[in-house]
């Protein structure tokens, strides 16, 4: 079975076409519950993201904050396990139609089996990988794979990046390009900052049509708009997950937080257009 590659370049070229960037949210598999991340993810796209990122927590994460450790802790102490994450991806695609990606370190990857692992996210109806720790020159074996069952290969890119890199990265990558904002993790900040706009403009020079998304930081349907601008996506991790830490175990308030959030931000991308494009 092929994954939704295809589906996710249809739904960012709509956003395009209609001028605007696209959301994309992220929450972590597991969280607060399996079945309560699913809701949560379904949530999200009923109430105004176009894609969504389901993150397979680890135990040692790099690149994010202490709100989605915290997320990646209650999950991995629950027990959650990959099938967990694949069963998320494939219920929340069944539900809404809507692309769903894997965000992932790439151990747990390479552990379960690089082909199995891209045949068995493509069985379950993934449109790609999102790999913050992959280096480019190692990625061919995953690549490979995933071209094969028909996922995007997303690799991220951060305002230290030079020009040379970031051209190296676009022409291996596929789906969109994950343009961090600020260096350092992620977590929602008070001004996303001026870098983003400069990466966004850097990493376009030699994407060659390929979208950049930014991510790491955005909270709000303010910095969504300021965002919208310049960049083709905008990803929203942490304020979705703090919506949830909040209800303190009330699902219901959780779930309904989480939608009035997603509907906030796509009032706001919407608002802030696409100047970009």
């Amino acid at each position: 079975m092929a994954g939704n590659l295809e589906l996710l370049n249809s739904v960012l070229a709509q956003a395009k076409a209609e001028d605007r960037a696209a959301l994309v949210g992220y929450l972590p598999a597991g969280f607060p519950t399996v079945d309560g991340g699913i809701r949560a993810l379904t949530e999200m796209l009923d109430g105004g993201c176009d894609i969504v990122e389901v993150g397979l927590p680890h135990s040692d994460p790099v690149l994010d904050g202490p709100v989605i450790q915290t997320a990646d802790d209650i999950a991995l102490r629950a027990g959650v396990r990959i099938v967990d994450v694949l069963r998320t991806v494939r219920e929340v695609h069944a539900a809404t139609g809507a692309p769903v990606l894997c965000m992932t370190y790439w151990n747990p990857v390479d552990r379960y089996g690089v082909e199995r692992f891209a045949a068995d996210l493509a069985e379950a109806g993934g449109a790609g990988c999102i790999l913050p720790d992959l280096p480019v020159e190692e990625s061919e074996v995953w690549r490979k794979a995933a071209e094969q069952h028909g996922l995007a290969t997303v690799f991220v890119v951060a305002p230290s990046s030079r020009d040379e890199r970031l051209a190296k990265i676009t022409a291996a990558g596929s789906g969109f390009v994950y343009a961090a904002s600020l260096m350092g993790v992620t977590g929602t900040r008070e001004s996303v900052g001026r870098e983003a706009a400069d990466l966004v403009a850097r990493t376009r020079a030699t994407a060659g049509g390929l979208p950049v998304c930014v991510g790491l930081g955005v909270s709000n349907a303010e910095q969504a708009a300021e965002v919208a601008h310049f960049a083709d996506g905008v990803i929203v991790g942490s304020a979705f997950v703090k919506c949830l830490l909040a209800a303190d175990g009330d699902l219901d308030a959780g779930l309904a937080a989480v939608r009035e959030l997603a509907g906030q931000l796509g009032a706001g991308v919407r608002r802030g257009g696409a100047a970009g494009n």
